[in-house]
This record gives structure tokens, C-alpha cells and sequence, in this order.
């Protein structure tokens, strides 16, 4: 397969979660033609209600002002959704025209016969999320060579454990250090782990607890508000908020077991992985609920993530509070909540 940013190429399909990823690849790709062909004239088309005739005959008219002409199609997933667009883009890529290049940029992509076309004229890319590794080494790496800064391991480490490997997140993480570092000297522009600390939210972990200790509060309202501090003002990811439900959900459902079988907290706890300010209140919880309600909370808390997995969960931040408040809401009624709802 040819590489990303070969001007060769006449047919392209960027796909997938990091759009970070689709826009620098193509942004790549764009400057290698104009180093290739001078002047690119750039057609974009929404691929949601552009019609097939108009981006047709888009790429095989001649430029007037410039020698190659790149057209992008955006949500191509439903500009080729219909079958006889798909089967025009297949008969397309078989002899795409040598004076234009055609883009397709999608979230979502169904892989079938067009891609083998495509992968033998140009490129099908993948640009999902990356691993925490290499979200650490690019923001090494992109700190350096696009905002002039140090970023040392340890702090990439932490920068990626409090906002993800979401690399759009991180790189305006690394643009705010920048300015921070502004007025320091070329050897001082270096980003630590304290530096982190200081200027970024909070860690993944952190933001679990609070949210957990919330629900644990016994208090709907607060329950919805710290929801709703985590996603308008902290930016926590709202799939990280609903796994803390998910994770707490599971953990009151083993240890309601287990202390309803007779086993001592100490134990519970050492089996539960329950430590620090999480473990008085999520046994004292745990006992008060009981197996069955317990049982309940988990079966719903699970459910919920599946729904949020396949589309069908709404709104998700309105759901969440919709969940938290109920959540919270049941362990209020099980009137043994403790200390920390009347706190609440």
C-alpha cells in the first residue's frame, strides 16, 4: 500500500473515532500534492446530501486554475450508504481520473469490496484512538516538533492518564503548556509531571472517586450536579463517569454477598479491591442495600452501558444524571446511607 502522503495516490479513505487523526493525515496528504502539482483546488461536499452527479462530475471536469483538484466527501459512510452510490464509487475507483483525488472522510466505516478497490489506487486508513503508549510517545514527540516544549515521560504518562489518548484533548493540553512556557528560556520550556498536575484536570481515578462518593452520598441532586461538574466544567469523558457507575455497581453487588454469607469487612474489602476513602462508605452502603437490591443496581448500571454502546441510551449526560439520581435515590431509601449523605 502506498504511504499516507504519496501524491500518487487518486482515491483515499480516512475512517474512524480520532478525528484528530482524519484531519492531520489529510492535512498531510494535502500539502504532498501541492509540493507534487503547485496550485490543488480543494472541493469539499457534504456526503449526508451531496449529490453523487455533483461529485462526479466535480472530479472529472478540468481545473481552470490549478493542475490537480482534491475533493473530500465528509460523512462518506452515508454518502455510500445507498447501493447504487457504492456500486459508482466501486466503478470509480476501478479507473479513477489521473487530474483529481478523491477523499472520503467517515467516524463510522462498514469495510467491504470498495476498500480492496480503493487499497490498489490509494490508501484505506484507520484513524481510531491510540493506545496509552502511543498516546504518551506522540505527545513526546508533537510537544516537541510543533510547540517547541519538552514533555518528559513521566508528565506524558500522567497527561494521558487525566484526559485520555483522545490526541485532539492532548494536543491543546500541550498548546496550553506551551503558553505557559512562553516567557521561559528554549532550556526551560519543559513540561513535568507537576507542571501536569498544576494546569490539568483531574486523573481518570479521581474523577471516578468523586463521582462514586457522590452517588454514595445518598443525594440525587448532589448525585446530578457532580455529573454534570464533570462533563460542562472538568471534561471528564462521559464513558469514563458511566464505568465508575459500572465499577461501583459491582462492587456493591460482591460485597453485599459476601457480608450477607457472614464474611468480616476486612476480608470483603481485600476481595472487593476496596482501599483508601472508598471502603467504609461502599461497605456501609453494600451492607445497607443487600443482595437483592444490590443485584439490581448492577443489572442496570450494565445495561446501560450496552445501550450507550449500541446508540440507544439518548442524550448520555441527561441519561447519566437520569441513572445517578436513581442510584443515589436507592441508597437513601435503604436509610442506612451514613455520615456521608447528611454531609451531602
Amino acid at each position: 500500500m502506498a504511504e499516507p502522503t504519496d501524491p500518487a495516490m487518486r482515491f483515499l479513505i480516512l475512517h474512524g473515532k480520532d478525528s484528530f487523526q482524519i484531519v492531520e493525515r489529510l492535512h498531510r496528504f494535502e500539502s504532498a500534492l501541492k509540493e507534487r502539482f503547485g496550485d490543488v483546488s480543494r472541493f469539499d461536499f457534504d456526503g449526508s446530501t451531496a449529490p453523487l452527479v455533483d461529485v462526479l462530475d466535480e472530479l472529472r471536469t478540468f481545473g481552470l486554475l490549478a493542475t490537480h483538484k482534491l475533493v473530500v466527501v465528509d460523512k462518506a459512510d452515508q454518502f455510500i450508504g445507498q447501493e447504487e452510490r457504492r456500486r459508482a464509487m466501486e466503478r470509480y475507483a476501478e479507473e479513477p481520473v489521473e487530474h483529481a483525488t478523491l477523499v472520503l472522510r467517515a467516524e463510522s466505516w462498514r469495510p467491504g469490496n470498495l476498500d480492496k478497490l480503493v487499497a490498489k489506487v490509494g490508501a484505506v486508513l484507520k484513524c481510531d484512538t491510540p493506545s496509552a503508549e502511543h498516546a504518551m510517545a506522540w505527545c513526546e514527540a508533537r510537544g516537541r516538533k510543533q510547540h517547541a516544549i519538552v514533555v518528559d515521560g513521566a508528565a506524558a504518562e500522567a497527561l494521558v492518564d487525566r484526559v485520555g489518548s483522545d490526541l485532539a484533548r492532548l494536543d491543546t493540553e500541550l498548546a496550553k503548556y506551551a503558553a505557559y512556557l512562553a516567557s521561559e528560556s528554549e532550556s526551560a520550556r519543559r513540561v513535568t509531571r507537576e507542571l501536569v498536575t498544576l494546569l490539568t484536570g483531574q486523573s481518570r481515578e479521581e474523577a471516578a472517586w468523586e463521582v462514586q462518593e457522590a452517588v454514595l452520598g445518598g443525594a440525587p441532586a448532589v448525585a446530578i450536579r457532580k455529573v454534570r461538574e464533570l462533563v460542562e466544567i472538568s471534561q471528564a469523558p462521559e464513558q469514563l463517569i458511566l464505568w465508575s457507575l459500572v465499577d461501583l455497581a459491582r462492587k456493591l453487588h460482591d460485597a453485599s454477598r459476601m457480608l450477607a454469607d457472614g464474611a468480616a469487612e476486612g476480608a470483603v474489602a481485600k476481595q472487593v479491591k476496596l482501599w483508601g476513602p472508598s471502603m467504609a462508605p461502599t461497605l456501609r452502603a453494600a451492607r445497607a442495600l443487600g443482595p437483592t437490591r444490590a443485584t439490581r443496581l448492577f443489572a442496570q448500571s450494565i445495561d446501560l452501558d450496552r445501550r450507550s454502546k449500541s446508540g440507544l441510551a439518548g442524550e448520555l449526560p441527561r441519561t447519566l444524571e437520569a441513572f445517578v439520581a436513581s442510584f443515589a435515590g436507592e441508597i437513601a431509601a435503604s436509610g442506612r446511607a451514613g455520615p456521608m449523605s447528611a454531609r451531602a
